[in-house]
């Protein structure tokens, strides 16, 4: 497992004792794990430290994992899309910038240039492949770990305020970081480690309600989305000799079901139920690319697909990236071919 030394606590504990205004951002269109981590550490900062903290995200976090945000703390979260003078404000005030869960300011959208320019402190804590260190103080990085969360649990276990007791840390993070944990290995399903496991028992044996945080991940689901999913099984699921699955969504369907962020969490999964199918991908047409999700087995990289295909990357078994029209493709209807086009290429090279 990635050590955590002393020296690197020594220092963000300083970091957080010195900082008067703190502003802790995740990624865009933020996931479980990007809400549970800043979440987590904002009651962490709230409970130990007397600096000011609010969590800036880079646009609107989704229905289905707003469970997680404590009920009392709906003033310390500012969606930089809707609220672009007052994120940008407490951004510039910030004397600390804590960066959760993702690699690069790229990953940001409408933030990058505010953090670039920012001369404040910078701390990043992630879990994916080849951060960009260059750009902050201090850097806890690993991809060998479930996720974000789990990373800073083992982080906040090594503060001098929690000492490794659990029972220590906030009520609210303590469920925050089994929530993000929870939601980023699919309940378990993948990427998980030894130190997975230990989290997740020392939180339940700290009070964690888990039965609790899987009942609002799994059975809070609009009608929408029950009803999408038969259709895009029944109608748009695809499956190539190579046992490759692709689903495209259109905008128009994404209209026909109002689709909200959120609906399409854990989709691009289910075609890996299928024995052959080694790799699923979904692509869901936005205003000039398609976003991309790709899940695989072990043995098939879909980090390597995501970076050389999609402008993207992430895990081994689970990436994301974009295409382009008309840089990758000339029109969205020409999404199919190009994932035709692409496989040959992709199982004829080393995996």
């Amino acid at each position: 497992m990635f050590q955590i030394t002393e020296s690197c606590i020594s220092r963000l504990d300083g970091f957080f004792a010195q900082s008067r205004r703190v502003s802790i951002i995740s990624h865009t269109r933020p996931d479980g794990d990007a809400l549970g981590s800043t979440t987590a550490l904002l009651m962490f900062l709230r409970r130990y430290y007397s600096a000011e903290a609010k969590v800036v995200m880079p646009n609107a976090i989704s229905q289905n994992i707003a469970f997680i945000k404590p009920s009392s703390t709906e003033d310390a979260y500012l969606d930089f899309s809707q609220e672009i003078q007052a994120a940008g404000e407490w951004l510039k005030s910030s004397d600390l910038i804590l960066c959760l869960d993702f690699n690069s300011f790229a990953r940001t959208d409408g933030l990058q240039n505010l953090l670039e320019d920012s001369k404040s402190s910078k701390v990043l804590i992630d879990h994916h492949l080849h951060p960009d260190e260059t750009a902050f103080d201090l850097v806890f990085s690993t991809p060998d770990i479930s996720s974000a969360s789990e990373l800073l649990y083992h982080i906040l276990m090594a503060m001098p305020q929690i000492a490794g007791d659990a029972t220590k840390l906030p009520a609210e993070s303590a469920y925050a970081l089994m929530s993000g944990m929870t939601t980023d290995t699919n309940n378990f399903a993948n990427s998980v480690f030894p130190s997975t496991l230990r989290m997740a028992s020392e939180l339940l044996a700290a009070g964690v309600d888990r039965d609790d945080i899987v009942s609002h991940i799994n059975n809070e689901y609009r009608e929408n989305r029950v009803r999408l999913m038969g259709y895009l099984l029944d109608r748009k699921l695809t499956i190539t000799a190579e046992g490759v699955a692709y689903i495209i969504l259109t905008r128009k369907e994404q209209e026909q079901f109002d689709l909200q962020e959120g609906d399409l969490e854990g989709v691009v999964n289910i075609p890996l139920q299928v024995e052959k199918v080694k790799i699923s991908l979904l692509l869901r047409e936005d205003t000039e690319y398609y976003r991309v999700s790709i899940r695989s087995k072990v043995g098939y990289s879909a980090n390597s697909m995501a970076t050389r295909y999609f402008h993207g990357g992430g895990h081994e078994q689970a990436s994301g990236g974009r295409l382009f029209f008309p840089q990758d493709i000339a029109t969205p209807e020409g999404a199919e071919a190009y994932i035709v086009n692409i496989l040959k290429d992709y199982f004829d090279e080393d995996r």
